[in-house]
């Protein structure tokens, strides 16, 4: 099974990319945030928890992310391939996910990141705040989003490039052209 961890600041164009791989290797795309929703809005066990944590306006723990990672790869476990989302977040994350790997015999295959220069993730953020209506998406918010990003990520990719995980793609350019350099580096 292909495990594929796929990293990028807000903007980076992170998301449409993990459809379209998880489309051409036949795996299954994973959000966290998809999965939170979608566990809470079928009321399963898990959603009921989410919810709770998240009306009492506290952060899913890493523990219950874990759990619910699990459940989807429990789930899915005749697919043969996962493009994780938005997932590990943190360092903990990241060592938790491989504990919860091992225990079913598997691990992260790569993780790749898009790397994209900040002027244009502030234009494509901007841009996107503009057609969505959202007015709080400031360039000031913007940039100190990619610095918490940043700040955040950093431990990751050292910890992914410990274990020779982790690859970088050049994030601009077209989707296709992304998509292309994302292909070649997961076919290596």
């Amino acid at each position: 099974m292909f495990n594929l961890i796929l990293f990028g600041p807000p903007g980076a164009g992170k998301g449409t990319q993990a459809v379209k791989i998880a489309e051409k290797f036949g795996w299954k795309h994973v959000s966290t945030g998809d999965i939170l929703r979608a566990e809470v809005s079928q009321a399963t066990p898990l959603g009921l928890k989410v919810k709770s944590v998240m009306e009492a306006g506290h952060l899913v723990s890493d523990e219950l992310l874990i759990e619910i990672m699990e459940s989807v790869f429990v789930k899915n476990n005749t697919v043969n391939g996962f493009v994780l989302d938005g997932f590990p977040r943190t360092l903990n994350q990241a060592e938790e996910l491989d504990k919860m790997l091992l225990k079913h015999g598997q691990k992260v295959s790569l993780v790749l990141a898009l790397e994209v220069d900040e002027a244009e993730l502030v234009k494509r953020l901007l841009k996107r705040a503009l057609d969505q209506g959202r007015k709080d998406d400031t360039e000031e918010v913007i940039k100190n989003r990619l610095v918490q990003y940043h700040h955040h990520t950093k431990p990751l990719i050292d910890y992914y490039l410990e274990k020779n995980l982790y690859r970088e793609v050049y994030g601009q350019g077209s989707i296709e052209e992304i998509f292309s350099q994302l292909c070649e580096v997961i076919s290596l």
